[in-house]
């Protein structure tokens, strides 16, 4: 599975490890919100309330591991705090928003970042390894990608130091190495690729004209397709290619999608792009199915409760997860339509002319 998170405002509200065997979210409403695990690996979904003894507040973010904890970021007072929420016996004290009976949480705190006037900090999407949690601290002077969780020392560890300020995150290998980040300097926004074991090395990404925006939002390190956004074409719009490829990116009309989000893609597609379902959030809670290979978008109707995110499975079925008032915890199945005949429409090539993506000066080696 592949899950990708472009801004802020447009992540969903339930986090699946790269893997997809566990979920993460924050539950509750109001003032009563606590970190709820959410199981997927088995033949039925089931959810395990992780409340401590305060409720968390509405920003605090949660990251689910494989071993099965839980990530959290909480702002405590002068800075970013960091800790591993896990079950640790069983609860039976009364029902409660959030405290019902089930699992008591143990929490291991992990320390900290301090909260510089200006700074933000969120954490990125899941590591490919499953055992590592990263977070983007962006500020005035710069980016620094931190690693909360996973390198075996006390308190949060500088993995990269950038001029300039990042957003995105995407992975773009399975061991948790390669790091794409769109990074904002000197006026344009660029995809560059961060060598998380080289201390940081950053290498260009996207470079498809000059005077362009060029994002990368998702990536599948199987068959190495990538889906960008970029007003290359001269307005904003969805594109794909292909990483190590010398052809230049494509931009479908298919795609030209208002407020679209690929959230997850197909896996297990090895050197073939061109077949890999691609599942976007369209409108906020709107859902639509594409593959390359098609050139056509299917807008689907989503399940009620969807929770913004999926996962798919290497035979091409997509796995949404839902939560209503009867089913707290559950998952709905799609699989991909079958495309119409292609449309006699040509994919619309960047009005300036384009060097390829140089996606092989990228650290792959």
């Amino acid at each position: 599975m592949t899950v990708c998170a472009t801004e802020m405002t447009t992540t969903a509200p339930l986090t699946v490890t790269a893997d997809g065997t566990y979920a993460a979210r924050l539950a509750g409403q109001g003032e009563a919100r606590y970190p709820e695990r959410w199981t997927l690996g088995g033949p039925e979904p089931y959810a395990v309330p992780l409340p401590l003894a305060q409720p968390e507040e509405a920003d605090s973010e949660v990251l689910p591991l494989a071993d099965g904890r839980v990530l959290i970021h909480r702002r405590v007072a002068d800075r970013h705090a960091f800790a591993l929420l896990y079950p640790s016996g069983t609860y039976t004290g009364p029902r409660s928003s959030g405290s019902g009976a089930g699992p008591r949480t143990g929490e291991l705190l992990l320390g900290g970042i301090e909260a510089e006037e200006g700074l933000r900090v969120r954490l990125l999407p899941p590591c490919p390894d499953g055992n590592a949690a990263y977070a983007l601290a962006v500020g005035d002077g710069g980016t620094t990608v931190w690693q909360v969780a996973g390198h075996g020392s006390e308190g949060p560890r500088r993995a990269a130091v950038l001029p300039g300020r990042c957003s995105g995150g995407v992975w773009l290998d399975r061991a948790g190495r390669l790091l794409s980040l769109d990074r904002e300097q000197d006026g344009r926004v660029k995809a560059v690729a961060v060598d998380l074991a080289r201390g940081g090395v950053v290498t260009p990404l996207l470079q498809i004209a000059e005077d362009s925006d060029d994002r990368l939002l998702t990536a599948a390190p199987d068959s190495g397709l990538l889906v960008i956004r970029s007003d290359a074409p001269g307005e904003p719009r969805l594109g794909w290619g292909v990483l190590g490829s010398a052809r230049p990116v494509r931009f479908p009309e298919c795609l030209r999608l208002e407020d679209a989000h690929p959230f997850a893609v197909q896996p297990g597609q090895v050197l073939m792009p061109e077949t890999c379902g691609v599942a976007l959030r369209v409108g906020g809670d709107g859902l639509a199915l594409w593959r390359p290979a098609d050139r056509y978008v299917f807008r689907l109707g989503a399940p009620a409760g969807w929770l913004g995110t999926g996962l798919w499975t290497p035979e091409g079925r997509l796995r949404l997860p839902y939560a209503t008032a009867e089913v707290p915890c559950g998952i709905v199945g799609l699989s991909q339509p079958v495309a119409p005949p292609p449309p006699v429409h040509v994919d619309t090539p960047p009005k300036r002319a384009a060097r390829p993506v140089p996606l092989r000066e990228a650290p792959l080696g």
